[in-house]
């Protein structure tokens, strides 16, 4: 089906591009070939380097240029057709005469291109931190200025490499944190493919240690081998479990699930119930959730604080909405959630297959906790 709708995609490219472009035919062909190969990237590249999850070309950053550049072009001429239909129908004549002028297209064409430079270079950047201060109720006395570092959708692979990886670690041990967590998608690919780019993670250091979940990603590559390999990193990773962080006679409950897309491989799939049995009561909950969409439920178990990923906070401004509205409305910043405070973070790093960041920045969030005023 993705195939399906990437042909039509690329035929409507074709059609309203490249054909009506004053220039030799053999190169209007180029052009076409190369469109149709950029929408079908992907399906090319699970067929021949690696995997849809994990792309393992040599040059990934010109494969995810591709990618935002027809993406955006696609917007850009689905605009101007209906801007022309639009005229056509309400008979304006001089705009219809202007969206029909022959440079137009080409010209969108050139700026989708310099967008999509732009986002991929925002993409690849190093995130910078960003300060977040959260106040939770009943937040015990010795945990005022709790400083916890979340790290999201570090997605380590042939485009983020372990040079990248190691820039984001040392940033995140420069702010000197009570604890880290990772919130899923570390990694895309193989722990073979991806050893010597998951490296710098053994040198998180934070005095209350390093706790991660899993995301969606780490399915796709080879589950338990990933989870083994995260300990040996120094991690404790949490599947549907919790531990206890405490400060003298007070306390913390950290607490984590899996993600939904452990049903396809038959693993255990997210129990919140499961992963809070037993906490201790008069301890603030935090909860770490791949994905922002089951707030509302996890708000209604008493969880103080959820911390959550995923949305790549929308990639680009105005995307933003649409991926909020498969997230249950949530895709970047701080949310008040029936009592609870949720935390979606922008990530770090993101899916290579679609490097591109514009208007929505990477991220490594240091949250101080606070005590709820009443």
């Amino acid at each position: 089906m993705l195939s399906v709708v990437a042909l039509v995609l690329a035929s409507y490219l074709a059609l309203r591009l490249v054909l009506p472009l004053r220039c030799a035919w053999p190169l209007r062909v180029a052009l076409a070939a190369l469109i149709y190969g950029l929408a079908l990237h992907h399906r090319i590249v699970a067929r021949f380097a690696g995997s849809m999850a994990s792309p393992e070309l040599p040059t990934l950053v010109i494969a995810a240029l591709g990618t935002g550049f027809v993406a955006l072009l696609l917007t850009a001429l689905l605009v101007l057709d209906i801007a022309t239909l639009a005229a056509w129908a309400l008979r304006r004549q001089g705009a219809l005469s202007a969206l029909r002028k022959h440079w137009l297209r080409p010209g969108a064409a050139a700026l989708a291109l310099l967008l999509s430079l732009y986002g991929t270079w925002q993409a690849m950047a190093v995130p910078q931190v960003r300060q977040v201060e959260i106040a939770i109720a009943d937040l015990p006395p010795a945990f005022e200025g709790y400083r916890l570092l979340q790290l999201t959708d570090i997605h380590a692979s042939r485009l983020l490499t372990g040079d990248w990886v190691a820039e984001v670690v040392a940033r995140a041990n420069a702010q000197h944190p009570d604890l880290i967590v990772i919130t899923g998608d570390l990694v895309d690919g193989s722990v073979r493919t991806r050893a010597n780019d998951v490296r710098p993670f053994a040198e998180l250091r934070a005095p209350d240690g390093v706790i991660a979940i899993t995301g969606n990603h780490e399915y796709y590559g080879q589950y338990r081998e990933w989870m083994d390999a995260f300990a040996a990193l120094g991690m404790t990773v949490l599947e549907n479990a919790h531990l206890r962080i405490a400060r003298g006679d007070a306390a913390l409950t950290v607490a984590g699930v899996t993600d939904p897309i452990a049903a396809r491989y038959g693993l255990p799939q997210p129990d919140a119930a499961a992963a809070l049995t037993g906490v201790d009561r008069k301890a603030p909950v935090i909860l770490l959730d791949h994905r922002p969409g089951e707030a509302r439920a996890h708000a209604a178990r008493g969880v103080a604080l959820q911390l959550s990923g995923h949305t790549h906070g929308g990639h680009i401004i105005g995307m933003d909405r649409l991926v909020a509205r498969a997230n249950g409305g949530f895709v970047s910043g701080l949310y008040p959630v029936d009592g609870m405070q949720l935390y979606v973070g922008n990530g770090a790093g993101l899916w290579p297959g679609f490097a591109t960041r514009i208007g929505v920045p990477s991220e490594i969030a240091l949250i101080t906790l606070r005590r709820a005023v009443d």
